[in-house]
């Protein structure tokens, strides 16, 4: 496992799945959107539900509860889609996640931060960046660009772009 070790005070912006609160680094969030229509992509990885516009762009949009082997996100009044940029080997693609809700901007200094267990947690080690706290809580700082593999990205943006020349051919007939 190679861990990164973060050696700077960061920004994280904090969110939560189930239980569990997570955060990810603020210089990958594009914005926090609420709820919106999120259109089903036929024979995409389940993982990913569908995709949203945004502003004209098609952005694909993951579950990430999925993703990490927990039920599918229940839909409630805070859930919330964060809009992400992640480096899939050197390019850069933007991903909706979504997330039971999201709480708040923290700020953890390298002090504050511990590195992830080895043994005795349900996620991946290579997913973690490292453990922080908030409050009484534990967070669970990700390396987003980690969790998603291009290939995976690739098979739902095939998919997406499968359905579309699809629509557009019944469109045009």
């Amino acid at each position: 496992m190679s861990t990164v070790r973060i050696t700077e005070t960061t920004l994280y912006l904090t969110f939560r799945l189930g239980e569990e609160v997570f955060a990810i680094d603020v210089k990958q969030v594009r914005e926090v959107l609420d709820l919106t229509r999120i259109a089903k992509v036929p024979r995409a990885p389940e993982f990913m539900r569908g995709v949203i516009n945004l502003r004209g762009s098609v952005v694909p949009v993951v579950d990430l509860k999925m993703k990490f082997g927990l039920p599918r996100t229940e839909l409630t009044m805070n859930s919330r889609i964060v809009v992400m940029e992640i480096d899939l080997g050197g390019e850069v693609t933007i991903l909706g996640a979504m997330a039971d809700s999201v709480h708040e901007v923290l700020e953890l200094e390298p002090s504050q931060i511990q590195a992830p267990p080895r043994l005795g947690t349900r996620w991946r080690s290579e997913f973690i960046r490292g453990m922080g706290k908030r409050g009484g809580e534990f967070v669970t700082i990700i390396d987003i660009d980690r969790v998603f593999s291009s290939d995976e990205l690739a098979l739902g943006q095939e998919a997406v772009l499968e359905e579309m020349v699809e629509e557009r051919t019944a469109v045009n007939g």
